[in-house]
């Protein structure tokens, strides 16, 4: 059974009929950006008394953090897409349309709307959930498991929410263009 997405577009044009197919071999950007900086964060995993004190920066934070959240998802939610393998997307128009100002907000090239067709698998949660990365393993995985659960938010904040397909998308309709790339 399909399921139809929005996917607010940054970076690269997508064109209508255009179809990829996301699974563990497709390099995303968070892929990437995660496995550059894996060597250091084993590191500081292993050895957290070496980084103690030491602020962690963006990029290492990210990766601490969604190293912890593939790993629950692996053992615990196989089910749902990996957040390193998939195409990030929302529910509904308007949720891609506030995700879409919000990245124009930030500065980030934002170019498209568009609606998709997944064949895939499919996982809605909670942004807020989202959390930064520690030297506590313990701790970054009980937040990861809080993700996966869609669980309450600590901090009591109305959810965001973010949606991630894999297997086939494929563009069926491009609802809205960015004539320079920034939202305008």
């Amino acid at each position: 059974m399909a399921t139809e997405l929005y996917h607010v577009v940054t970076g690269q044009r997508m064109c209508l009929g255009q179809v990829i197919h996301m699974d563990e071999s497709y390099p995303t950007g968070v892929y990437e950006r995660v496995m550059a900086k894996l060597p250091l964060v084993q590191d500081m995993l292993a050895h957290p008394e070496a980084y103690a004190g030491q602020e962690i920066d963006h990029h290492t934070d990210v990766a601490i953090r969604e190293l912890a959240m593939e790993a629950v998802r692996k053992e615990q939610f196989p089910q749902y897409p990996s957040r390193m393998h998939s195409l990030y997307a929302s529910s509904t128009l308007d949720n891609a349309r506030c995700w879409f100002q919000w990245f124009t907000d930030w500065g980030r090239p934002t170019l498209q709307i568009v609606k998709l067709r997944v064949e895939g698998r499919v996982f809605t949660g909670n942004a807020n959930l989202c959390f930064d990365g520690t030297l506590d393993e313990t701790a970054n995985r009980a937040k990861a498991l809080r993700y996966w659960q869609v669980g309450e938010d600590p901090d009591g904040e109305r959810p965001i929410w973010e949606t991630i397909a894999d297997g086939r998308i494929e563009v069926v309709e491009i609802i809205h263009e960015a004539e320079n790339g920034s939202g305008a």
